[in-house]
């Protein structure tokens, strides 16, 4: 485990965390809007190349809101939030998409799914002992960008199958998948530990005490 847990405590407002109308703020709200977007052009009208667009412009503004809250000074406790629920949106939605078209096996999904729903399963340990959420690990922002360059190569390679920039893209895809794959319960776990490290060091929250 890296660092002390306890630094994930919630700050006060008085340094600017507690601002909504931010510019990486309003980036997080774009994204958010994308997903049944993506959705509807990926199952519904199945023009993979406008879905591949929305995918690719998420990815590109998961970057974008990140640097612009450090360059503009604009980090919130809002944006803390809403980046990564944008990020697990845009994955959650992409796996089930992929599995329902037949582009990845379902147990993939199952695994970084399932990882997502154990961990959100920890939010009431956390409430207990004072918490709202800890902060997200630099392992686990590795396996989301790859994650999230891996999903856009898939859905390209699998449009152009048959073609040379298929047989390019698809390696490409398969070898980010994976490894975001295995980071991403790797990740997991080093939370699992920190939410274990809670609950063993950390009193309860006041009115969770006897």
């Amino acid at each position: 485990m890296t660092g002390d847990p306890a630094a994930a405590a919630p700050s006060s407002s008085t340094d600017g965390r507690g601002r909504i109308w931010t510019i990486p703020n309003l980036l997080s709200f774009l994204r958010l809007l994308g997903v049944p977007l993506f959705l509807y052009l990926l199952l519904v009208v199945q023009s993979d190349g406008w879905a591949l667009v929305v995918l690719a412009v998420s990815a590109i503004t998961d970057w974008a809101d990140g640097k612009l809250a450090r360059l503009l000074d604009q980090y919130s406790r809002l944006g803390e939030l809403l980046d990564p629920a944008a990020d697990r949106l845009y994955i959650l939605a992409a796996l089930v998409g992929f599995v329902i078209r037949g582009f990845i096996p379902w147990w993939v999904a199952v695994l970084i799914i399932g990882r997502d729903v154990v961990l959100f399963a920890t939010l009431p340990i956390l409430r207990r002992y004072g918490y709202t959420a800890l902060p997200v690990h630099y392992l686990g922002k590795a396996a989301t960008f790859c994650l999230l360059y891996g999903l856009p190569f898939l859905l390209l390679g699998q449009s152009t199958s048959g073609t040379v920039l298929g047989q390019v893209c698809l390696p490409i895809a398969y070898a980010f998948i994976a490894w975001g794959t295995v980071m991403y319960l790797w990740a997991g776990a080093i939370y699992l530990g920190q939410v274990a490290w809670i609950v063993r060091h950390c009193p309860p929250a006041p009115r969770y005490r006897s």
